[in-house]
């Protein structure tokens, strides 16, 4: 496995420890449509919060151009096709959760994203 896949999978494994301790429930992870991808779908509260996971290196990409317009169109199409399939009738929130540096230091963004964006 590639060396960007080694660190994005620890980083994906890392934030769902984080989401089960804040008593967020995990309902899917790497969640395929397509070509389309959700990291991780949860429920918290009675809110479906899907999070894309951003795993960097010290001194890569600032947060703010991590979810280009490309990438947020992609995840409501995503989120759309997975609340159609799994009959979904309640709020959804985007989160995004950046883990950086040696030690994976989470930043957890909530509400990172809008379907008005």
């Amino acid at each position: 496995m590639a060396r960007h896949h080694i660190l994005g999978k620890k980083g994906e494994d890392k934030a769902v420890e984080y989401l089960e301790r804040r008593g967020y429930t995990i309902l899917d992870r790497n969640w395929r449509v397509g070509h389309l991808e959700l990291d991780i779908v949860c429920r918290h509260g009675g809110m479906l919060v899907i999070v894309e996971v951003k795993t960097r290196r010290l001194g890569e990409e600032n947060v703010e151009d991590l979810l280009g317009w490309q990438k947020r169109r992609n995840l409501i199409k995503a989120a759309d096709a997975y609340v159609k399939k799994k009959g979904w009738a309640s709020e959804i929130r985007f989160d995004l959760i950046c883990l950086s540096g040696e030690d994976l230091e989470i930043e957890h963004i909530k509400e990172a994203i809008s379907i008005i964006d």
